[in-house]
């Protein structure tokens, strides 16, 4: 069984592709031993705590794949348990797509990117709407402080994950992350003024000289 994603995720003509561009041989190896990268470990939960936006690709009933952006505060992802995880619904422009893609087949696809670190995170799983009748569920997937309207929840069933190459993640930096940065550089700028004044207040006081 072994890699969880990549029992999924390659299938046939994907694994055709890989053996006629020369990859498979490190690919086939993918697909042995016991089953891995099905349940969260301690990376990918932090990983997961720490971001504020992720994409999600789902399937509609015409079959034409959809990706949608989907963002709060940092930590607005719950993880649920290892194979769980939830998040807010928060309104936006009220075209539904992802919802009614997501009544009709469940199955999902994430992609949660750390610009400035360049890493990527992806996860396949089924999705499940949560409505005004799971009110405790809805509770723990809100986040008070964020002042949205929730209109639902999701809920996703974590099928595999996989760590995407941090090649061409170009870094990109939050207004929070500069604000940090530059904390830190005024910090150190007033250090530095402090010891320039008094350097300058030393040299400018006179030594004292004895008179006989």
């Amino acid at each position: 069984m072994g890699n969880r994603f990549a029992e999924i995720a390659f299938t046939p003509s994907v694994r055709a592709v890989q053996k006629s561009m020369g990859s498979s041989k490190h690919y086939d190896k993918t697909r042995e031993g016991a089953p891995y990268n099905e349940e969260l470990g301690p990376d990918e939960i932090d990983f997961i705590a720490l971001r504020d936006s992720f994409y999600m690709a789902s399937v509609s009933e015409t079959g034409w794949p959809y990706v949608q952006h989907r963002g709060g505060p940092p930590g607005f992802i719950k993880v649920l348990d290892a194979t769980t995880l939830g998040f807010a619904d928060y309104r936006g422009n009220r075209q539904y797509v992802s919802v009614g893609n997501v009544l009709k087949d469940d199955r999902v696809a994430l992609i949660l990117v750390d610009y400035p670190n360049r890493m990527r995170l992806k996860l396949l799983g089924h999705a499940r709407i949560v409505a005004d009748g799971e009110k405790d569920l809805l509770t723990t997937l809100n986040v008070p402080e964020y002042r949205a309207r929730v209109e639902r929840g999701f809920v996703i069933t974590i099928e595999a994950y996989d760590w995407n190459c941090r090649q061409h993640i170009t870094p990109r930096f939050t207004a929070t992350d500069i604000e940090s940065l530059m904390a830190r550089l005024k910090e150190r700028l007033v250090d530095l003024e402090a010891q320039i004044d008094e350097c300058r207040s030393n040299r400018a006081v006179p030594s004292a000289r004895t008179t006989s």
